[in-house]
């Protein structure tokens, strides 16, 4: 395969190609990390595809979507452990690689602070040591309670487990002079001297080995029986702050220095340094120094040191901006390839994956690699029976680099990509200018309807305890779920209840378990449920732009409906939005577009218009004239209007649109047309019978002709009508409001050269203040902020009689909040 094109010389046609390509490639490595704990490749592969896909949107700002890469942390929460949700989110680290990445982290911090270029920014330098994340929580002096990662929100309460630590001097149980609220993160670690006498004891009992010391770690903390912690040697270091009543220091070294006093373990490798110079410095000598350490780091942590920079500096949504990662490189090892087998994702892309003859690479033994599509196959010219060369850096499933020719098996033949999907037989086609050839037999393909649910009850979206890979699988092969409502219909189902419970490894404790967790999902935000859909290029991030400036779920519905014919208000509402452009859009609208996933959210939310209203009975011959649509409908399209309309039997005869609607299947059209041949007899007759998106809904009772005396029978031969409670509550978006903000809820353009601080800047603080930023004025835009030389937006807000701040009257509008 070729050397990419630069960026620089990429067309339009070309980028967009890529720039879809790189999002589904990395939304899958995504997903198989951080919901699936099966990760595909190394740090260094996902960080150079994540950082390709942000230089094409940067040349091509049409194609910025809010859905670049997003890294999530963490396990879900095990079942068993009570949920903590985190006061200050757990955030994640961006990662470098080089000495110029390195650089570049110094460099965007001098942008976004507008720092001259003589003025030196001190950093902290901290060993990134290898086990699990940790939040311990004291009040009035006193522990009382610490808390895994988890997802970065939510993690799970493992006070008990913390508490043997304390117990054996590890931790101080209470601490003088703290503030009446003080969170102090860090990482819970084996000693690798502890980690090998713990494998020993483990072989001697006849008990599973544990892989690495990482795992030791995790798995030793994460234990329901706080008795079993407190027999393994864990240890922990110290270095955030978390949730804070009181200011405790004004740099992150004088922090670490008072957590020290208090009598909390501290590293002692940590550094204060000047510039990228002198974080190199010490990458340097821990990289030199690391093998003799008494436990494993995987890297080096870069913090600005002070408090103040760090506020201004804010967050994107995945990771700080004032914190890094530097990574060290990866880890070699040479083995056997024994079978190239393909995998299906939700989208129905076909993933190769390489079983490997198990091999120890850095301490972790590993047996599969990825081998990422069809062309990288035919590069390397990998075979079944080929020694290979895998690496390895971090916690994620190697990749091959490269064949070991000279060791090749004589009888060895190259590798035949299939032109089918493996599990449903479906043609597979590479559209032009993808790499990855994907399954067309859709949701006819068990294996994109799992990997779609494995993504609706994903930790980030719905996290349903009880619902992981291998029981999505069974009740998808079983046919006991085929979509997301089902899920929530289980427990209705009294024959699925009895299947259940008959099958092996279930019983009633586990069905009654598996229930409640489903039931305890029935309310969710709003920002999760847009994520849940797997809308593609929609991540976390964009969803929460989505549920921030939409409010709520009827609106974002209403509003997406309406978008689809273009060029109105509701898509450029839309597309002002920051980081939605034409792309993320055109995906947004694409998947409203669809009449199934229209009838997914009627099932799960009940439809746009509520049926849950009795229909009023209206005289046939009236309905249509007064409530139809203004114009016919194309088949397959969803028009914004309301999709609830009373029919009349001739009605067939003159609008194209109604068996057009949403939904009208064969058998739906099958039943109609003997509802027609029924009520042509009947045409003075006053009938409670609608149609709504295909689906024929009636009333309880209906007037015979020319009588006034009711019936309780439902006209024969109809559908007996739909679900008319919704299965899901979709909550409102929550805003943020910072104390009194008189921004919260607003919509701000920023335009121009601001003075007193960066674009960046202005909109970090905009945005913590509980403001929407957009790109583009509208007659929904409530301020426009205007620097020097501020070009159109400026005047189109004059035009739109939109409020025109300067950058002092912006200053003093926010600067008391």
């Amino acid at each position: 395969m070729r050397a990419p094109i630069p960026v620089s010389a990429l067309t339009p046609f070309e980028a967009r190609i890529e720039a879809a390509t790189l999002r589904e490639q990395v939304g899958r490595w995504d997903i198989a990390y951080h919901q699936n704990d099966a990760p595909e490749v190394d740090d260094a592969t996902y960080d150079a595809a994540r950082r390709r896909l942000g230089e094409i949107e940067e040349r091509f700002p049409e194609l910025v979507s809010g859905a670049s890469p997003t890294a999530k942390v963490g396990a879900a929460p095990l079942e068993g452990f009570g949920k903590v949700r985190h006061a200050v989110p757990m955030l994640s680290l961006d990662n470098a690689f080089t000495d110029d990445d390195v650089r570049e982290f110094e460099g965007r911090i001098r942008r976004f602070l507008a720092l001259a270029p003589d003025q030196a920014i001190n950093f902290v330098a901290e060993p990134k040591i290898d086990g699990l994340s940790i939040s311990l929580r004291y009040e009035d002096g006193r522990f009382v309670q610490a808390a895994t990662r988890g997802d970065g929100a939510e993690g799970e309460d493992v006070t008990l487990n913390i508490r043997t630590l304390i117990a054996r001097g590890k931790l101080p149980e209470t601490i003088a002079g703290a503030p009446r609220i003080l969170e102090v993160r860090g990482e819970v670690y084996m000693a690798k001297a502890d980690f090998l006498a713990l494998n020993q004891r483990q072989e001697e009992a006849g008990d599973k080995l544990f892989a690495n010391p990482r795992n030791a770690a995790a798995g030793s903390l994460r234990q329901l029986d706080p008795t079993i912690t407190a027999s393994r040697p864990l240890s922990l270091f110290v270095y955030a702050l978390g949730d804070c009543s009181d200011q405790v220091a004004d740099s992150h070294a004088s922090f670490l220095d008072r957590l020290r006093g208090w009598g909390f373990p501290v590293n002692d490798r940590i550094e204060r340094v000047a510039g990228a110079d002198g974080l190199l410095a010490v990458y340097g000598r821990l990289g030199i120094d690391r093998a003799g350490l008494d436990y494993d780091i995987d890297g080096i942590v870069y913090k600005v040191d002070r408090f103040d920079w760090q506020a201004r500096l804010g967050f994107v949504s995945r990771s700080p901006r004032w914190a890094i990662a530097h990574k060290f490189p990866a880890e070699q090892a040479t083995t056997r390839l024994e079978k190239i087998e393909i995998q299906v994702g939700r989208t129905g892309v076909l993933t190769p994956v390489a079983h490997l003859q198990p091999v120890n690479v850095g301490g972790v033994v590993v047996s599969r690699a990825t081998l990422h599509n069809e062309d990288e196959i035919a590069r390397k010219d990998v075979r079944v029976g080929d020694v290979v060369v895998i690496q390895r850096a971090g916690d994620v499933i190697p990749q091959v680099v490269s064949v070991v020719l000279d060791r090749r098996p004589a009888d060895s033949s190259a590798f035949v990509f299939p032109d089918t999907c493996p599990v449903c037989g479906a043609h597979a086609v590479r559209a032009e200018g993808e790499v990855a050839k994907r399954c067309t037999g859709g949701l006819s393909c068990k294996a994109q309807v799992k990997e779609r649910l494995r993504h609706f009850v994903s930790r980030n979206a719905f996290d349903i305890e009880g619902l992981g890979d291998e029981n999505i699988a069974l009740l998808v092969d079983k046919d006991w779920i085929t979509g997301p409502a089902d899920i929530f219909r289980l427990e209705e189902k009294n024959t699925g209840i009895v299947r259940l419970q008959s099958y092996p490894g279930w019983g009633e404790k586990k069905v009654t378990k598996l229930f409640a967790a489903i039931n305890a999902r029935r309310t969710i935000g709003l920002e999760r449920f847009i994520f849940a859909l797997g809308i593609p290029q929609v991540g976390e991030a964009t969803a929460k732009r989505l549920a921030r400036h939409y409010g709520s779920f009827a609106r974002w519905r209403e509003s997406m409906l309406a978008a689809i014919a273009r060029e109105n208000e509701a898509y450029h509402e839309l597309t002002s939005i920051e980081d939605i452009g034409p792309s993320v859009a055109g995906d947004l609208l694409a998947f409203f577009a669809e009449e199934h996933n229209l009838r997914v959210l009627d099932e799960l939310c009940g439809p746009a218009v509520d049926c849950r209203a009795r229909p009023t009975s209206v005289r046939l011959e009236e309905g249509v004239s007064t409530q139809e649509p203004s114009s016919p409908r194309r088949r397959g399209s969803m028009a914004p209007a309301a999709r609830l309309y009373p029919i009349e039997e001739t009605a067939f005869q003159r609008h194209a649109w109604i068996p057009a609607c949403a939904g009208m299947t064969a058998e739906r059209g099958r039943r109609f047309q003997l509802f027609r041949k029924r009520l042509s007899p009947r045409k003075s007759a006053r009938c409670n019978v609608f149609i709504d998106g295909g689906r024929i809904l009636t009333g309880q009772k209906w007037v015979k002709p020319g009588n006034d005396d009711t019936s309780d029978t439902v006209m024969p031969g109809l559908d007996p009508g739909i679900q008319t409670q919704p299965l899901l509550t979709v909550t409102d978006a929550e805003i943020i409001v910072a104390g009194n903000s008189p921004v919260a809820g607003k919509a701000v353009v920023f335009t121009g050269e601001l003075v007193t601080m960066t674009r960046a800047e202005a909109k970090a603080r905009a945005e913590s203040l509980g403001a929407k930023v957009v790109g583009s004025v509208s007659k929904k835009t409530d301020y426009v902020v205007a620097g020097a030389n501020a070009g159109s937006k400026l005047t189109d807000a004059q035009k739109l009689g939109v409020t025109v701040l300067t950058e002092d009257e912006w200053q003093a509008l926010v600067g008391t909040t």
